[in-house]
């Protein structure tokens, strides 16, 4: 297999847009080439983050468009993840869409449980851990994430939607007394205990912390002396104790004029080091006794490593491996999903999409979701025959899923939706919310789906293969069965106009 190109990983969070440009070695080692880092703040507005304003949207694009311009001279493979502020913006869409319009990347909505997935897939890779079962904590600018992992396996997650910025909006925006800070301190208390008590469940050798948040209070804790680069900073001890003073010194302090003037804060970050220390001073009270290991590989370089492995993936077995497989199998067993049946369909509607590329001008990537849909079609068999097509579109689109973002879970309920009844139309909520981009991948996803959904009516499997010829004004779909098939033919018959609308093209199906 040839040599992985180097990757791109762009995290567009609530304070900041970063990237890292990096190689992954064969040997899982991390190979940086740069490392760049924009304030953007575009979770910043009054109260819960719902609306981005239109100075963050461009201030996000413009970074976005230098950030890709560097990506494509290195000719790395760009992948970025929108995280906390953009997931929750109701207007995410025109931010979304100039982004794409502007550089010609999708920005992908991950899950709070998903960014606990992937910060600790960079903080094991990082730092020799994986063997141990940590407790991480990182704080970002809308959210904070606390897991739990032990050999690459995530044991427990939780996001929780407080982060330096949403907090300085919520409690600091207007100054900073000492009933403010109580204020947000019992806040802490009533919202996260929940998440820190079900982290406790889960006995930790070592406490692991992560972010601009926790790495501005080790500067701090250690009198902002030679050990402030990120390098150096890599994989500290710092006792709780050092990192307590570091926090009373901050609360001390009052203004942000006076904190920038602590050794180790730096001035972009001041006005909103109360509220992330706040947040780091109930984790401590909660789970921390003695040190605590820092770690400045997070959400970014697990993003590289989680595209790496995929890329990998992809190019060796050419459907759905490792930890998207292992998501999809949980979720069929959790729901009862019939397999031989999921599995029959996804395999006749992959061979559909394959023989259909020089119509729908689809890859991978979609042929990827396809299967994952084929696979969870039938979940809504869960709650109830009738209308289980429905059921299932809120069973996946309501599902923890690690390994696929957001954009992804959506995507797949969607085509599962629309493997029988009705076809995909925007006056249908879910189906209008989908980025324009997804709607022509969405609807020949389905298009396939259906007709192999057909195909298998009886759920006995008697198409065990076909074959598709592409003519001017035909399709024709020539069928292996095995004895009697005229209900598969009658299934398929009865679903082939969606298919028939998106080729311009009558379909037929022949018994070989």
């Amino acid at each position: 297999m040839s040599a992985l190109p180097p990757i791109a990983a762009i995290d567009v969070g609530t304070n900041s847009i970063h990237m890292i440009i990096a190689r992954v070695g064969a040997r899982g080692t991390l190979h940086v080439i740069s490392r760049d880092r924009e304030v953007v703040r575009l979770g910043q507005s009054a109260g819960d983050i719902k609306h981005l304003s239109a100075d963050a949207i461009e201030r996000g694009v413009q970074t976005m468009e230098r950030f890709v311009a560097m990506a494509r001279q290195h000719r790395a493979f760009i992948r970025a993840v929108g995280t906390s502020a953009v997931r929750e913006a109701l207007n995410r869409d025109v931010f979304l869409r100039k982004v794409e319009e502007r550089t010609g990347i999708r920005i992908e909505l991950i899950s709070g449980e998903e960014e606990g997935r992937l910060i600790y897939v960079g903080v094991i890779h990082g730092l020799p851990l994986v063997e141990r079962q940590i407790c991480l904590c990182d704080i970002g600018g809308g959210s904070t994430e606390v897991v739990v992992g032990r050999h690459g396996n995530v044991l427990f997650v939780r996001s929780e939607k407080l982060g330096a910025i949403r907090l300085t909006e919520q409690f600091f925006r207007h100054g900073r007394s000492s009933d403010h800070v109580e204020q947000c301190r019992r806040y802490l208390i009533g919202e996260w205990t929940p998440a820190l008590e079900g982290a406790a469940q889960f006995p930790w050798d070592e406490v692991v912390v992560s972010s601009g948040t926790w790495e501005t209070l080790a500067r701090v804790a250690l009198g902002g002396n030679g050990s402030q680069t990120a390098a150096q900073l890599h994989g500290c001890r710092i006792e709780t104790k050092a990192l307590h003073q570091a926090i009373g010194q901050i609360l001390r302090a009052r203004t942000p004029r006076r904190i920038a003037r602590i050794a180790g804060v730096e001035a972009e970050r001041a006005d909103i080091i109360t509220a992330g220390a706040l947040i780091a001073e109930r984790f401590l009270d909660y789970v921390a006794d003695g040190s605590v290991l820092l770690s400045t590989f997070a959400l970014r370089e697990g993003v590289v490593f989680d595209t790496a492995q995929h890329l990998r993936d992809t190019a060796e077995y050419h459907h759905l491996v490792h930890l998207r497989a292992t998501t999809i199998e949980q979720l069929c067993k959790r729901y009862g999903v019939e397999r031989r049946h999921a599995t029959h369909v996804a395999r006749l509607a992959l061979a559909l999409f394959d023989s259909l590329v020089s119509l729908h001008h689809l890859g991978d990537y979609e042929r990827e979701l396809l299967e994952a849909a084929a696979l969870l079609h039938d979940v809504g068999y869960h709650i109830s025959s009738d209308q289980h097509h429905k059921h299932s579109y809120y069973i996946i689109s309501n599902a923890v899923m690690p390994g696929f973002s957001s954009t992804e879970a959506e995507i797949i309920a969607t085509v599962a939706r629309y493997h029988r009844k009705s076809h995909p139309k925007r006056k249908h909520t879910h189906y209008a919310a989908l980025p324009e981009r997804w709607r022509h991948g969405v609807c020949w996803m389905a298009a396939c789906l259906r007709i192999a959904e057909g195909l298998d009516r009886r759920w006995q499997q008697r198409v065990e293969a076909l074959q598709v010829q592409i003519e001017p004004t035909t399709i024709t779909v020539g069928l292996n069965a095995r004895g009697d098939a005229g209900i598969e033919l009658w299934g398929a018959e009865r679903r082939k106009l969606l298919l028939e609308e998106l080729s311009g093209k009558a379909v037929q199906f022949v018994v070989q």
